[in-house]
């Protein structure tokens, strides 16, 4: 049966090459240019999938969605859209879009989109909006692995299962908890809790609770995190390092519903999601011996990975900005500047300690700067008054020119982008127009894909 795609786009050329292309894989196509087209055009074709662009003439595309699938319940929708926004990717796939590209669109990526959309129907009774949330701020980027991660938060807020959150220290896996559980319809509050930073005597207390006379100084009796975080979100941070006689009553919790305070006879029905945290492999550490494996897989049924900020550079920038605006904000100091050297500096780093180093580098260099900007010499992690010990390690600067290194560096950056333009210029803080010259003028050589 030929499938149907209506095409929402009022860029022509780029509509038209998008029917053409979609035309020539055997789909019958059809196409709106504004808002006030789009569900008289649903309602006449019916189409099987909506490649909708949010930018358009009358209009923002997300706000189609909800009305696009109480006409047509089972279309598909992709978003299409020029701004990287991860909030405007969660909402839009909470509001009911199968999925989420950038422009400019990439034939190839948005085809196997569009086969993996509609490989699935959706079912007529799959539903639609809620309505909107607050805008989020904590988790900054662009690039596609930050992208995935805000369609895996948005797609896990629609279900109560375990979820685990892996990566490095420093990623941001508590962000991510409370933003799993701020887009979800838990009424129950969000408690957080560290595994690695209670004593094991004390932690089962913490998290089951324990009955008056259980052990010598108590003397109430005391709610333990899980009732506390009762039709809400318990967050089990570094769930790693818990003990293994905890693990097996943390097991049983998950599979039974019920906890069993400390000193009590009688278990207490629990309605309490759980998100657990680990910078481990939990599967490896359990082939060690170290972790239960059916724990494992009973935390494990959502995976979140948090990728290191070294391999997602390409979100420095923007992250960078945005944390000395928190942290002047925090501090009572207006948000400087980062100079274009100093955001090079930021974003040839590896950053062993992730977003967190970031942070906290950037906390001090706004501490420090007194010139009205963040320049490169801020960012040493040192106090400004403070001897060094070393000396300077060599830049491999010296003797040559300014537009020699100039030259040298946008080569790196678009070396780094394997020539990605748009990304090219998000790094260097510059023009497509302004790159295009410096390109020319340096003659520099752009990679092959």
């Amino acid at each position: 049966m030929t499938r149907h795609i209506l095409i929402i786009e009022d860029d022509a050329a780029l509509s038209q090459m998008l029917s053409l292309h979609f035309s020539d894989h055997g789909f019958t196509v059809s196409n709106a240019f504004h808002c006030a087209e789009v569900l008289p055009a649903i309602e006449e074709s019916r189409p099987d999938l909506v490649l909708l662009d949010q930018q358009l003439p009358d209009g923002l595309g997300n706000e189609l969605i909800p009305s696009i699938l109480e006409t047509c319940p089972s279309c598909r929708i992709i978003m299409m859209t020029g701004v990287h926004d991860l909030e405007l990717a969660i909402q839009a796939i909470k509001d009911g879009a199968t999925d989420f590209i950038h422009k400019p669109v990439k034939t190839e990526l948005l085809q196997l989109t569009v086969d993996q959309a509609l490989a699935h129907n959706r079912a007529p009774e799959e539903t639609t909006a809620e309505p909107p949330r607050s805008p989020i701020r904590e988790l900054i980027g662009r690039s596609d692995a930050m992208l995935k991660v805000s369609k895996d938060i948005a797609l896990s807020a629609e279900t109560s299962a375990t979820v685990l959150i892996t990566g490095e220290s420093g990623t941001g896996k508590e962000i991510v908890a409370r933003l799993i559980h701020q887009h979800s319809n838990r009424k129950g509050p969000f408690v957080a809790i560290n595994c690695a930073a209670i004593v094991d005597s004390l932690l089962e207390s913490e998290l089951f609770g324990h009955e008056k006379g259980a052990f010598t100084g108590a003397t109430t009796r005391k709610a333990g995190k899980f009732e506390l975080a009762s039709e809400g979100t318990l967050f089990l941070d570094e769930i790693g390092e818990l003990a293994p006689q905890l693990q097996a009553k943390l097991l049983r919790a998950l599979q039974e519903h019920v906890v069993e305070p400390v000193g009590g006879a009688k278990s207490i029905a629990i309605n309490t999601r759980v998100i657990a945290a680990t910078n481990k492999d939990l599967f490896s550490e359990a082939a060690e011996g170290n972790f239960r494996e059916d724990l494992a897989y009973r935390l494990n049924v959502i995976h979140i990975h948090l990728p290191p900020l070294r391999q997602r550079k390409e979100d420095i920038p923007l992250l960078a900005k945005a944390l000395v605006e928190k942290v002047a904000n925090q501090i009572g100091k207006p948000a400087l500047p980062i100079t274009q050297a100093a955001m090079a500096s930021l974003t040839h780093r590896d950053w062993p300690g992730n977003v967190r180093e970031l942070e906290n580098i950037l906390t001090q260099a706004l501490v420090q700067a007194r010139d009205g900007a963040i320049t490169p010499d801020l960012l040493s992690g040192k106090s400004a008054d403070q001897p060094k010990d070393e000396p300077e390690p060599d830049t491999g600067f010296e003797g040559k020119t300014l537009e020699q290194v100039e030259a040298e560096y946008i080569q790196q950056v678009l070396n780094h982008t394997g020539g990605h333009k748009v990304r090219s210029c998000e790094i260097l803080g510059i023009s497509r127009p302004a790159l295009d010259r410096k390109i020319k003028k340096f003659n520099l050589i752009m990679p092959t894909k």
